[in-house]
């Protein structure tokens, strides 16, 4: 591709090809989500067939080509073989699902998957209770599914979830939803929270709640801390402060509003509804293999507890989604005066999705937006903790740039990339969700065995960020890793294309600009750099939440 057909592919894949704006499609409204969907499709072709052949030619990643090659050659009579043969862990789905409780093994899926790859290869089905699915994890055969996955991309949907939608009678936002239906609300979302202008709008808030952490975060190392004036520390578990700094920021973006969680004592509110999230996460795997409306009808406990627990989530939600409705009512002339509003704002005042298809998206954009932030930053901490050499690298590139951009956010973080190739590396070695996964439109093949249309294929994202296959020196924490241009389907945490995570941008920028205030207050440090332990509910944890040592630096 040329220098400027890769730049404009970027930039449609970063933001998910909105193209109702663009300049080369001014007809209707149903004409311009033609022209986006043929965009999209064009685009994602083009770029996977350009990585692929790049990777193939330039040799980035030998290893897991060679590896893949030889696995081929290996396999008699060079024909495509039979779905049936792809290697398994046991035919049986209730028998596996029995054994997973017993063993434990719903807490250390990512492990599992690790094991298994490392005793059948690169490729395995395997059946949990009613689900079956394909696991893969080499980057040629992620390219491959991605190429399958059709102007719909479907993924597989969180029947417990849904099913809670629907006794409640909520609406379903886009996570839970498929199709032309999903395409058209998304295509709406995008415009406020994914596109450049949507982030320039809310880079602010993001900023202003990151600075005030740091704030509150050096006020007590300070008041609580030990050691010389300059140089205070304090020694704690940045965990519960995390959460909150995730939810007030999420409730900045969304909703366009503060809530004071950096106050000594936070609100029963903002506690029940951290509460709430991590009560549906814990519940929501072993209901993935179990039929929600059974258990619901035999009033099952753990049905129960996540049902309560999204009830909680929804009350928060509506709570401040009405506190939206009022605000805009009030303002002069029923709208906005300029200021940006929240992402909820936004959606109102461009009428184009109901209240009750705003509530639904709001609410999941609220309900993923807070451990799934808190828990990355955690690790980020503890990486560049154990790290200091990377550590100080990062911050001289910080300083750097926050005094050339004289504060202003968007500047300073264009100017240190290695704030994102630390997220980027973080999430590699602790992916929050550790598939992502597709049901293909066509027949493929993977590793020479042939896949059905209809297929579950899941991305082992745990598996491939820590495989020498992929990455060398995989157990190295090296942001800089990804300075050169091209990933080749190995950063996936957020997913890929235009069913890729919807709040992507939000988390992003958010950690990005937290970790560059903390590095700009802080020195990290930590009593041991051993391995932090890891555990899985619906997103990857440490097991036990690492204490870090932080030390004031004159600023």
């Amino acid at each position: 591709m040329s220098k400027h057909s890769s730049r404009a592919s970027d930039r449609c894949l970063g933001d998910v090809c909105v193209l109702s704006g663009y300049k080369g499609w001014r007809t209707d409204r149903q004409t311009e989500r033609q022209a986006a969907l043929l965009c999209v499709k064009e685009v994602q072709s083009a770029r996977i067939e350009s990585e692929s052949r790049s990777m193939l030619s330039s040799g980035v990643r030998p290893p897991a080509f060679s590896t893949a090659v030889r696995s081929l050659q290996r396999r008699s009579g060079g024909g495509v073989r039979d779905f049936q043969e792809i290697p398994n862990t046991g035919s049986n789905g209730w028998i596996n699902l029995l054994r997973f409780w017993k063993d434990g093994r719903f807490s250390l899926l990512h492990k599992h998957m690790e094991n298994t790859f490392r005793r059948l290869g690169p490729i395995y089905r395997e059946s949990l209770g009613s689900q079956s699915s394909v696991n893969i994890m080499l980057p040629m055969d992620i390219g491959e599914l991605f190429r399958s996955e059709g102007l719909h991309p479907r993924r597989m949907t969180l029947q417990p979830w849904a099913t809670h939608r629907e006794t409640r009678r909520h609406s379903k936002g886009v996570f839970l939803k498929n199709g032309t239906e999903w395409r058209s609300d998304r295509l709406l979302l995008n415009k406020e929270v994914m596109v450049a202008s949507a982030v320039r709008r809310f880079l602010p808030l993001l900023d202003d709640v990151a600075r005030d952490f740091c704030h509150s975060l050096r006020q007590r190392v300070e008041t609580e801390g030990v050691g010389e004036r300059d140089q205070r520390s304090m020694t704690l578990d940045p965990s519960p402060d995390l959460f909150r700094f995730a939810l007030e920021a999420s409730c900045h973006v969304l909703y366009g509003e503060r809530i004071g969680l950096f106050s000594s004592s936070p609100s029963e509110e903002a506690e029940r509804f951290i509460w709430a999230v991590e009560r549906m996460l814990a519940t929501t795997p072993p209901l993935l293999y179990l039929p929600p409306r059974l258990l619901l009808a035999l009033r099952a406990p753990l049905w129960t507890q996540h049902a309560t627990a999204w009830d909680h989530i929804f009350s928060h939600a509506e709570a401040r989604i009405q506190r939206g409705y009022q605000r805009l009512q009030t303002a002069v002339g029923g709208a906005s005066d300029g200021r940006f509003q929240g992402v909820l704002g936004q959606l109102m005042e461009a009428g184009q999705l109901s209240s009750e298809l705003i509530k639904a998206n709001i609410t999941e954009l609220m309900a993923g937006g807070v451990d799934t932030t808190a828990v990355p930053l955690q690790f980020a901490l503890f990486e560049l903790a154990r790290n200091p050499d990377v550590q100080e690298r990062v911050r001289a590139q910080v300083l750097s740039s926050w005094e050339q951009a004289s504060g202003d956010p968007q500047k300073a973080l264009q100017g240190a990339p290695l704030l994102k190739g630390v997220v980027k590396e973080t999430l590699r070695l602790y992916p929050v969700g550790i598939t992502v996964q597709r049901y293909p439109v066509r027949d493929i093949v993977l590793q020479n065995y042939r896949v059905p249309a209809g297929t579950l294929v899941q991305v082992c994202l745990y598996p491939l960020g820590r495989s020498p296959e992929v990455f060398e020196c995989p157990e190295r924490f090296e942001p800089s890793r990804w300075a050169a241009s091209g990933e080749g389907f190995r950063s996936l945490a957020f997913g890929f294309g235009s069913r890729q995570c919807v709040g992507r941008r939000i988390a992003e920028n958010e950690m990005q600009l937290l970790l560059l205030h903390i590095l700009r207050n802080f020195r990290l440090t930590v009593s041991s750099t051993e391995e932090l332990n890891t555990k899985y509910t619906l997103i990857l944890l440490p097991e036990s939440p690492p204490r870090i040592t932080f030390t004031t630096r004159s600023l």
